[in-house]
């Protein structure tokens, strides 16, 4: 049995230590995912550390830097399961340089508050992540 690829994302937001808003992205390819929102990341190279292949997926994908904050991790297990050939690591990030420009993966971004976070048809694997990143005590309603 292979073991799974290991990608990371971040959910990127305002703040934090009191965030209000969360970055989604909207997927523009492959066609089966075309118009889902992700947390924007990607694949980590061999030659690189997690938290280096996010930063610099960040930077290729959205145009920003980026502060890391606390990792969010599942209940059970280091990282989370999104496909049967893929785990994701994932961190709660704030932009620090930039503005998220969609390039490439993606063909829109958007801010939404907690109230909004299911206002946007969400991959199917990022929607229980969705809920553990807004639904942290410092997540402030909005």
């Amino acid at each position: 049995m292979t073991p799974a690829r290991l990608v990371v994302a971040a959910a990127i937001v305002d703040d934090l230590h009191a965030p209000t808003r969360l970055l989604a992205a909207r997927r523009a390819y492959p066609e089966h995912l075309v118009g889902r929102w992700e947390f924007p990341g990607g694949k980590v190279e061999p030659d690189e550390t997690p938290e280096a292949g996010l930063h610099r997926e960040l930077a290729e994908e959205l145009g920003i830097v980026v502060e890391l904050g606390d990792e969010v991790v599942p209940a059970v297990g280091g990282a989370w399961t999104i496909t049967d050939r893929h785990v994701m690591r994932l961190w709660l990030a704030r932009v620090t340089e930039g503005e998220p420009s969609p390039a490439d993966a993606h063909d829109e971004v958007r801010w939404l508050s907690s109230a909004e976070r299911f206002s946007v048809p969400w991959l199917d694997a990022d929607v229980p992540i969705v809920d553990a990143v807004v639904d942290r005590p410092e997540f402030l309603a909005g």
